[in-house]
C-alpha cells in the first residue's frame, strides 16, 4: 500500500473576480472595512478622526493640484492585478468618474496612504504591491511622525527613490509637475 503524504495547510488565495462575487453576494457587511491584497482579504482598522481629516485635506489639495483630466478618488477600489483590489486612501487616476462606471481603474498616477496604525503595512505590503505594478509615485502620510514619505522609481517590489519630507517642505507630483504642495497643508 502506498504511503499517504500529507501536505501542510495553506491559505486560499482569492482572485479579484471571486472577491467581487463575494462582495456582490453580500458576504461582507456595508460597514466592513476590507480590501483584497495579494489574494488575501485584509481587514482594515477603523478610522480615527485625524486619519479622516487627512484624507479630506489630501482630496482637496490634490484635486486643485491635478485639475481637469484627473479624478481624485478617496477609498475606492483599484483593480491592480488578478489577486489585488486595494482601496487606497487616495488614488489619482486619469479621466473622469464616469470613465470607471463599468470597471475600477487599473492604474493610478499617484497613490497616497494615510498611516497611523497601518504604517508598517503601508510601508511593506502596500508599497510592494504598488511598486510591482509600476505605480510611478506612492506617498505615505505618516500621522505619528508628521511626515510625508515620497516613493518613486518602482523596481520589482521596491522604490529606488524614497524621500521623507517634513511640515514646511514642498513636493510636486510627477504627473502634475507645475503644482507644488506644502506638506503642512496635508497634515491634520
Amino acid at each position: 500500500m502506498a504511503a499517504i503524504v500529507e501536505s501542510p495547510p495553506r491559505a486560499h488565495r482569492f482572485t479579484r473576480a471571486r472577491y467581487e462575487q463575494m462582495v456582490a453576494a453580500g458576504i461582507f457587511g456595508a460597514n466592513d472595512r476590507i480590501e483584497l491584497l495579494d489574494g488575501e482579504i485584509v481587514e482594515m482598522a477603523p478610522q480615527k478622526s485625524r486619519h479622516a481629516t487627512a484624507i479630506r485635506l489630501l482630496e482637496r489639495e490634490l484635486s486643485q493640484a491635478f485639475g481637469a483630466g484627473f479624478d481624485v478618488r478617496a477609498q475606492l477600489p483599484l483593480a491592480l492585478e488578478a489577486h489585488s483590489e486595494p482601496e487606497p486612501d487616495i488614488a489619482v487616476v486619469r479621466g473622469h468618474p464616469r470613465d470607471y462606471r463599468d470597471a475600477h481603474p487599473q492604474h493610478a498616477e499617484l497613490i497616497v496612504e494615510v498611516a497611523d496604525a497601518s504604517l508598517a503595512y503601508d510601508r511593506g505590503r502596500k508599497l510592494a504591491a504598488y511598486a510591482r505594478v509600476g505605480i510611478a509615485e506612492y506617498w505615505v502620510l505618516d500621522l505619528a511622525g508628521n511626515t510625508l514619505e515620497v516613493c518613486r522609481a518602482p523596481r520589482g517590489e521596491q522604490n529606488l527613490d524614497r524621500r521623507v519630507l517634513r511640515a514646511g517642505e514642498r513636493v510636486s507630483p510627477l504627473a502634475a509637475p507645475d503644482a507644488t504642495l506644502d506638506v503642512s497643508d496635508l497634515l491634520p
